[in-house]
């Protein structure tokens, strides 16, 4: 049963309410980790899907551009979560997702998120450079909340290695 999707904003092709809520979910999701929403698109249809599919499909059915897929595509095959796959007969690339999220999970701590976590940190070292300049009443806002700040940051740092711990096996 195919139904319009009422909050994707679908162009081309009708998907079924299973496509609208697995698209909705990775919407989300890859949001949530600083992700396009095409990102999410692809990969949502991607997951559910019962056959690989070639770019040109994709953009059909979410009813995205050329440069959308490509680039999302591009992202999703840097971190593992989806792979292309040979259809005998057909010159296209196709692609499926890689249901092993796990790599996909790894690939974004080690790439994306602690590098994140050391900038950020970095800055924090600016930031208390450029509080010692402050008058003693201003500093000492600045120093207690900038105490606060590093240890979050070093709280989730200290958490990667458990976390990529749990995630192989």
């Amino acid at each position: 049963m195919q139904v319009a999707p009422a909050t994707l904003e679908i162009k081309a092709e009708s998907l079924s309410a299973l496509e609208v809520e697995s698209i909705e979910l990775f919407i989300g999701f890859f949001k949530l980790i600083g992700l396009q929403k095409s990102v999410g698109e692809i990969y949502g249809l991607l997951f559910v899907s019962s056959r690989a599919l070639a770019m040109d499909d994709i953009m059909t059915r979410l009813g995205i551009s050329l440069g959308a897929a490509s680039q999302g595509l591009k992202v999703l095959r840097s971190v593992g979560a989806v792979k292309s796959v040979y259809m005998p007969g057909d010159r296209r690339d196709h692609y499926v997702a890689d249901l092993e999220l796990s790599k996909f999970a790894t690939a974004f701590i080690q790439e994306e998120l602690k590098p994140r976590l050391d900038r950020a940190l970095e800055r924090i070292g600016t930031m208390e450079s450029l509080a010692s300049g402050m008058a003693p009443e201003e500093r000492s806002t600045a120093d207690e909340r900038l105490e606060r700040l590093k240890h979050w940051l070093e709280r989730s740092e200290s958490m990667l290695p458990w976390l990529l711990k749990f995630l192989v096996k």
